[in-house]
């Protein structure tokens, strides 16, 4: 049996005082491919916020790779993402800096000093995602889907157990969506493990997997057939 990467039971989310889910049982196992579906509103964010400790876990007991939630104190938060690759729908790259100097600033302040070993581990990223040429370049002079693949390179530096993607074709259109799907299945095949939310139910059915959705305050798993 693989190892759980993620384990929640009875788990509510709140934003600030209000409650978003309730009543969360799930698990998560190594190697596996996760979708996240729900209508905007719908907790998805909220949730996956919890898991990587921007929003506290507050009811209930959660494990993500071997942190507990529930006791997450807020300095070993940075350790927390080492371990989790988080990749954005607006990919969040510092326009003001370079692409080699964007993975510079997260190396440096999740811990790295080595310049020879980030400028390797720089280059072992970018080479995963097909853009090994493009690291001198600022992210303003790459297109949405070049963007949205520098964000994936970036999630793999810390060499993370699990990538929580949040709507990571969001901003793409439909053909960009499929290769920056392509990327994260290759990942996924190299043997990470991968919570993606989407509002992109055509992918669901050209890839499809394990399927989760919020709906009316929960969390739960649903057939492919009935997306």
């Amino acid at each position: 049996m693989a190892e759980s990467i993620l384990k929640l039971k009875d788990v509510a989310v709140f934003q600030k005082e209000n409650l978003v889910l309730n009543e969360i049982n799930l698990e998560i196992r190594k190697g596996e491919f996760i979708y996240l579906i729900g209508k905007t509103g719908s907790g998805k964010s909220s949730f996956m916020k919890t898991l990587y400790g921007d929003l506290p876990l507050q009811q209930g007991e959660g494990t993500i790779v071997d942190f507990d939630l529930r006791k997450l104190k807020e300095k070993e938060i940075p350790y927390l993402r080492r371990k989790i690759g988080i990749v954005f729908q607006d990919f969040k790259l510092l326009p003001d800096r370079t692409i080699n100097n964007n993975f510079v600033f997260v190396l440096k302040a999740t811990g790295w000093k080595e310049k020879s070993k980030m400028d390797a581990q720089i280059a072992n990223v970018l080479d995963k995602v097909d853009m090994k040429t493009k690291g001198f370049k600022f992210p303003h002079e790459l297109s949405g889907g070049e963007q949205q693949r520098i964000a994936i390179a970036r999630a793999l530096l810390n060499d993370p157990e699990l990538i929580i993607a949040d709507e990571p074709t969001g901003n793409l259109d439909p053909q960009t969506s499929v290769e920056v799907m392509k990327v994260l299945q290759e990942i996924n095949k190299a043997g990470r493990t991968i919570l993606m939310a989407t509002h992109d139910y055509a992918l669901l059915l050209k890839y499809p997997s394990k399927t989760l959705k919020c709906d009316g305050n929960k969390v739960f798993e649903v057939v492919q057939k009935a997306v």
